[in-house]
């Protein structure tokens, strides 16, 4: 979310946690005991201090033997011990199985009607805001507990305080965030794998492990229920006035993305069946909130291709690439929101909305043109660009590959986050101490810009949709080259050969399709007179006189040198001897060629399809009568 202003200490305090031997311990809460059983011999080798007396016998309790030779987990087995009666938590492993024992809460249903009865009110739900605060209350309603916390981890690593149920006279917390420390990575692993952990009473010294043949700091406990706690984590929850908590894991894709945190004044114990319960109840809740944020997605989706669509579609008509992108009624800023945006197209920049000076963008693409970024805090991320452009934190960049990218700029964004405690110094014993006090402390962010979030990935899209666009739009115009004459922008022979073959085939009687062969008379010596600038220019220009005397839906192409032919579909005999004479006497006025006035005319051939021809057969016969009407003294028209 930013870049704290106490990083230093923060990064401090998360390379310490990294160190901490959360998992392995060596000593449980002291309201149960743990067995480490040999699988093969069921001798017990290790044991907590509270049950030593059994250590190095063997486990001849035969449900217990059962669940360890079953191989999975039984949970929980009512079982008992010196006369005390336990739940049982058996995790089964090939070689050495792990068997811990929770005191039964004797009198305690276990509350599975009251857990069934909230998922199935919380089924109802749509709106993901209403969901989590209605968790938050059902929890508290179930467990008892002082306060419910709901959770939810930012993408760089802190929490916020989403939703929260609590007693009248605890304080709020809802709505405050807290640093990444306080649920670093290693714990954040363990509640992915141990979706739920119970620390019954933060005064417990605990009790150590004993072992005949290892050392118990060596135990791994991670998976299990009684595991002791971190004492930086005991003795954050001592400042934050809790005697007991409870807390759920809400995972997504493998990944921790919040929890539901019960908390409690004094000291209070919840039995494994309903701890299990709400355990479904939780991932009930991650289930649903993923849900409707994949709906949410999908339709944001659908409205994003359809705007980019109606962005884009412009390209494959108009060689104007910004006016489609900047000028149009929906620009490039409706599909990604940003303040301002700069396009890099060739050599020029075209910007729209709010942007920084255009010596800055340049600045910035020089630099970092070819690169995909996204930051919010462009200073501390990139202080070489932001020198180009103060005043603009939020910086999209976006590259289109040769040279040419689109930049996306926010402003400036002020703004107050609260904080659970001051994570600064002055609100620590040390500074890898936990927080004294949790009361609500607002920081004043600045330099930094609104998250882009799903922009990101829309601004990307956009890039590749719009690369293929323009490529596409390249390829049609190559295709359009390979089918026109270079000099006069005619329709080339190889057009004519494909079209004449289309007409051929489509043709109807009465109508049908005449072609007009026409040669240039006395063409090479102007030529040889005057040059072949000149001989450019009369081609030219006897190009334009055939367009703008043929009908509109004639096709005119150049065949190469003075040669041109009109195809004329839909035409009676008589309607193609009057468009060539037309198109002879046209090509007879005196022409401007570069400052001299030459005069030039033209042989025409009128050939007329019939059944049985092919293009290539008409071709041929149309230039046959333009010879004969060179013949007959030329400056005709023959068929």
């Amino acid at each position: 979310m930013r870049d704290q202003p106490f990083a230093a200490e923060e990064r401090l305090r998360l390379e310490h946690c990294s160190r901490e031997p959360i998992r392995t311990p060596g000593r449980i809460q002291s309201h149960g005991m743990l067995f480490v059983v040999d699988s093969t011999t069921h001798q017990i080798v290790v044991a907590s201090e509270n049950a030593s007396n059994y250590l190095g016998t063997q486990l001849e309790h035969p449900q217990l033997l059962e669940a360890l030779h079953a191989g999975t987990v039984v949970d929980p087995i009512r079982v008992t011990f010196d006369g005390v009666q336990y739940d049982a938590i058996v995790h089964a492993h090939a070689n050495r199985s792990v068997v811990e024992f929770e005191e039964a809460i004797v009198g305690v249903e276990y509350a599975r009607t009251s857990v069934v009865n909230a998922i199935q009110q919380i089924s109802m739900l749509t709106n993901s805001e209403e969901l989590r605060a209605t968790a938050a209350e059902q929890l508290r309603t179930i467990t008892g507990f002082d306060r419910v916390m709901v959770y939810h981890f930012h993408e760089d690593g802190h929490g916020e305080i989403v939703a929260e149920s609590r007693a009248d006279d605890m304080e709020p917390y809802l709505g405050l965030h807290f640093p990444g420390s306080d649920i670093p990575s290693q714990a954040r692993e363990l509640y992915v794998s141990k979706v739920s952990r119970a620390i019954v009473h933060t005064d417990d010294p605990g009790v150590p492990l004993l072992s005949i043949d290892e050392d118990p700091v060596s135990i791994d406990l991670g998976e299990t229920e009684l595991r002791y706690a971190s004492p930086y984590h005991l003795q954050y929850m001592r400042n934050m006035g809790q005697a007991s908590t409870v807390s759920f894991s809400m995972v997504r894709d493998g990944v921790l993305v919040g929890m539901i945190t019960c908390a409690h004044r004094e000291v209070r114990r919840l039995p494994v069946l309903l701890r299990r319960a709400l355990e479904v109840l939780t991932t009930q809740v991650t289930l649903q909130l993923e849900s409707m944020a994949q709906i949410e997605m999908l339709r944001h989706e659908v409205e994003v291709r359809e705007r980019r669509a109606a962005l884009l579609s412009p390209l494959f008509a108009s060689d104007d690439v910004m006016s489609a992108l900047l000028r149009g009624s929906d620009t490039v800023l409706d599909l990604v929101p940003a303040d301002g945006v700069a396009v890099r197209h060739g050599d020029k920049i075209y910007t729209l909305g709010v942007v920084p000076p255009i010596a800055g963008i340049r600045g910035v693409i020089d630099r970092a043109g070819d690169e995909e970024m996204a930051t919010t805090i462009l200073a501390q991320k990139r202080p070489d660009l932001a020198a180009f452009i103060p005043g603009f934190p939020g910086l999209l960049v976006v590259p289109l590959g040769s040279g040419n990218c689109v930049l996306f700029f926010r402003r400036e964004l002020a703004r107050v986050v609260e904080w659970l405690g001051n994570p600064g110094p002055d609100n620590r014993a040390d500074p890898l101490s936990p927080r004294l006090s949790f009361s609500a402390w607002r920081e004043s962010v600045a330099d930094t810009a609104a998250p882009w979030g799903s922009a990101i990935q829309e601004a990307k899209d956009l890039g590749v949709a719009l690369q293929g666009a323009m490529a596409r739009r390249a390829e049609a115009r190559l295709a359009e080259l390979a089918m026109r004459d270079a000099l006069t922008g005619l329709r080339n022979r190889r057009f004519l050969t494909e079209n004449l073959e289309r007409a051929l085939q489509e043709r109807q009687r009465p109508d049908g399709v005449s072609l007009l062969f026409v040669d240039l008379d006395g063409f090479k010596t102007i030529n040889d007179t005057y040059g072949h600038d000149a001989g450019d220019a009369v081609i030219v220009e006897v190009a334009r006189r055939l367009v703008s005397n043929s009908r509109s839906a004639d096709a005119v192409a150049r065949l190469g040198g003075d040669e041109f032919v009109i195809v004329c579909e839909h035409t009676t005999p008589d309607e193609a001897r009057s468009i060539a004479e037309r198109i002879v006497g046209a090509v007879g006025r005196p022409i401007d060629a570069r400052g001299i006035t030459v005069s030039v005319t033209a042989s025409c051939g009128i050939v007329t399809a019939d059944d049985a021809v092919t293009g290539a057969l008409l071709i041929e016969a149309a230039d046959a009568a333009m010879y004969r009407a060179k013949a007959d003294g030329k400056n005709r028209v023959a068929v």
